[in-house]
């Protein structure tokens, strides 16, 4: 009985430990949605997560600890719901994410985003005209593309430079034109006419040399930010599923352990019927 409650809290205490890396996740998608993907809501279920599994497997310990049947049946059974989330979550994330990826341009280090690539429910989302307003309001905000400039000597870097430059996904579709609409390079997000024909793309229209406006509002820049999500999520997915393996193997041995609890139990509560049966109390008359 010790032995299995001993092996119950080590168990406990390993799925606490696992809870830090997926509130790590959920956190560090906080910080970039703060910071350039804006998105507000995808870290939320992750976080949820993370502390839930902590707050079980504190719970779980302290059954294991002090014998307490109620905490640990507890226990067993939000981990089962706690598995199940987290199987949602990983299957959700790549589901939403599965399709799109940046183009390679010609002479270019970085690559393109284009939203036709791009499908499914969360491109949807981001393409609604109301919360693009908010999403485009907050990476404006965020000034990423401000923070992309560079200089030699007080002077804007070449655009040789700036052509083999590796750009995230939204600092190459919010912050400069589409390559195929033919601008001449001055700086990093100010382009004038290349001396040959316009592209016939919609996002050459919407371009602006305005540092409110640049490409806000160009379809490049809801496909960078489609990028920007899908490279986010399949990391943090990564962790989530190596997580998840564990949790099962550890749910697994302490679903074992608990069995064996309650059968020692019962055998001890079985031996203890026969004993008294076979030295019954003597009656004094």
């Amino acid at each position: 009985m010790r032995a299995s409650n001993h092996l119950t809290g080590v168990v406990n205490f390993l799925t606490f430990l696992l809870s830090i890396p997926i509130l790590a996740g959920g956190i560090w998608l906080n910080s970039k949605a703060n910071s350039t993907d804006c998105m507000q809501f995808l870290q939320w279920p992750l976080i949820v997560i993370g502390v839930s599994l902590m707050v079980v497997s504190l719970a779980g310990f302290a059954g294991s600890c002090y014998r307490n049947t109620f905490l640990m049946y507890l226990y067993m059974w939000a981990m089962f719901f706690i598995i199940a989330a987290l199987i949602g979550f990983v299957v959700f994330a790549y589901a939403v994410t599965d399709k799109g990826s940046g183009r390679p341009v010609l002479n270019r280090a970085y690559l393109e985003y284009n939203l036709e690539d791009y499908s499914g429910w969360l491109e949807k989302k981001v393409s609604d005209p109301g919360y693009w307003a908010k999403l485009s309001s907050c990476i404006r905000d965020s000034r990423v593309c401000g923070k992309m400039r560079r200089t030699v000597h007080g002077v804007p870097e070449t655009s040789d430079r700036f052509f083999s430059r590796k750009l995230n996904p939204i600092e190459s579709g919010c912050c400069k034109p589409p390559t195929d609409c033919g601008f001449g390079y001055v700086n990093e997000t100010l382009w004038g006419p290349g001396g040959g024909l316009v592209g016939n793309s919609p996002d050459c229209q919407r371009w602006s040399n305005d540092q409110r406006q640049l490409c806000y509002d160009c379809d490049s820049c809801k496909a960078g930010v489609l990028a920007s999500l899908k490279r986010s999520w399949r990391k943090v997915s990564v962790i989530n599923i190596i997580v998840l393996i564990l949790l099962v193997i550890f749910y697994v041995i302490a679903y074992a352990a608990l069995r064996n609890n309650k059968r020692m139990d019962n055998d001890e509560s079985y031996g203890e019927t026969r004993m008294t049966k076979s030295h019954p109390t003597a009656m004094h008359f």
